[in-house]
């Protein structure tokens, strides 16, 4: 069972709520999750009167390597598992080319 939020200090939910207000980056072309888009970060961090801005941002960069690394994976066992099912369900085509 997922952990509540509430169980982390208060520094790490404060880190998971700015994580939420940050956009995200994709590579266009793989569509691979790149993490976020830092620009907003000190506007939120004042918005919202954080004090320890250190530790918020330490444990919103972790949250966040650790998104990273778990879509990363998913996305690899997706393309192994799509590669795997194409090479034994897929037609193969050889071609006779004669010169």
């Amino acid at each position: 069972m997922p952990l509540e939020p509430s169980v982390f200090p208060e520094e790490v939910q404060l880190a998971f709520f700015i994580f939420g207000q940050l956009k995200d980056t994709w590579e266009g072309n793989s569509g691979t999750y790149m993490g976020k888009i830092w620009s907003d970060f000190n506007f939120l961090v004042e918005l919202y009167e954080i004090e320890d801005v250190k530790e918020v941002f330490k444990w919103t960069k972790v949250y966040e390597n650790i998104l990273v690394e778990q879509l990363a994976e998913e996305a690899k066992r997706k393309r192994k598992a799509e590669e795997a099912k194409a090479g034994r369900g897929g037609k193969q085509y050889t071609h006779n080319v004669r010169g």
